[in-house]
């Protein structure tokens, strides 16, 4: 999988933007605040739909204009889409070779991609909600059938919190026990989803991890909110907590209180690790998750990696240079050129920016 071409229009400080990428290497360069990861992000949100962060369709859309857009013809095999996402005032459009997807579901998977960035480390320290979108975003991409079951979950947990506020005083159980009992159904299937990728990421992630920090025994604790996997035992569950539940007017256990924790030599390196090794820690996990891909979808996806060579020692950025390999599109961001190897730059791409536009 790789994009041949990409057009940006009005997105964030990128005005106009029409460029033919290498199906292999493509390294953007520019001091900071040129547009690097604006690129970046775009490519992110024609694969997801969504910005990166936490922002309102309307701050992405570039200071006085009206629409943005962005738009990839993609290869897949000998298979080509092309992919489109505009941006007007409250709306949204969608479309794949031209035609308007009304459903974001059809959309995704079209375009993967697994994307590194500065503030990776938020992933650690924050709050597991972050943690839990990581893994969500990843799973989303991977299977088109996780969308559904976290969709329908999120709906039936919606009724079920706002049953709770409203007729707590006045529970008809008989229709809260088909509701819980619709939730613990879906709650399973994305408890296994997620320990199975954390089972996956834990196959490889110990030896990224070594090969850049040169440090053995990383791995990764799912924390699941419910303390088991089966229906009957969860109903059980489930009653005997009810009263704490309305106590709190909210559905208090589920996957969507589910976290996860980065060990490394059984210490917790939320509380104990350096933010270089938590930093790797990310990179590592993301770097994992290549393999998963090719596994799973049958080709390896788009790598984004945004300014992480100026985080990085000399060592530990020849070691992660080593990652970057011939069969996979790689899209990468720096400030300075001396950050990647002349052997790396001689099979690029290579693209200067400064004030949203390719400089010639």
């Amino acid at each position: 999988m790789y994009i041949k071409n990409l057009k940006i229009i009005n997105f964030r400080k990128i005005e106009n933007i029409d460029i033919e990428l290498n199906k292999n290497i493509n390294v953007f360069i520019g001091n900071n605040a040129q547009g690097k990861t604006s690129i970046l992000n775009a490519i992110y949100m024609l694969a997801l739909t969504k910005f990166d962060k936490n922002v309102n369709d309307e701050e992405i859309i570039k200071k006085g204009s009206l629409f943005g857009k962005v738009k990839g013809n993609i290869k897949v095999g000998k298979i080509s889409k092309k992919l489109e996402v505009i941006l007007e005032k409250n709306v949204k459009v969608l479309r794949i070779d031209g035609n308007v997807c009304n459903r974001v579901t059809d959309y995704l998977s079209n375009l993967n991609v697994i994307m590194f960035s500065p503030d990776a480390l938020d992933i650690v320290k924050k709050s597991p909600c972050i943690r839990r979108n990581l893994i969500n975003v990843e799973l989303c991409q991977l299977y088109p059938s996780y969308v559904k079951i976290l969709n329908e979950y999120n709906k039936i947990l919606k009724i079920r919190n706002e049953y709770i506020r409203k007729n707590f005083n006045n529970i008809n159980f008989d229709y809260f026990d088909v509701v819980t009992s619709n939730l613990i159904d879906r709650a399973i299937t994305i408890m296994n989803y997620r320990k199975a990728f954390i089972s996956k990421l834990n196959e490889n992630i110990s030896n990224v991890y070594y090969k850049i920090m040169k440090q053995e025994g990383l791995k990764i604790n799912y924390v699941c909110n419910l303390p088991c996997y089966d229906k009957n035992e969860l109903v059980k569950f489930y009653r005997e907590n009810f009263v704490n539940e309305i106590s709190q007017k909210v559905t208090l256990f589920g996957p969507h209180r589910d976290d996860f924790d980065f060990y490394l030599h059984d210490e917790n390196l939320k509380l104990y690790g350096s933010q270089g090794q938590q930093r790797v820690a990310i990179l590592s996990l993301k770097l994992s998750e290549i393999s998963i891909f090719k596994e799973v979808k049958g080709y390896y996806p788009i790598v984004l990696l945004d300014d992480i060579f100026s985080e990085l020692d000399i060592e530990k950025r020849r070691n992660l240079l080593k990652f970057i390999k011939s069969n996979i599109q790689f899209i990468i961001t720096t400030t300075d050129v001396k950050n990647i190897s002349s052997k790396i730059l001689n099979k690029a791409s290579v693209f200067n920016l400064k004030d949203g536009k390719i400089l010639k």
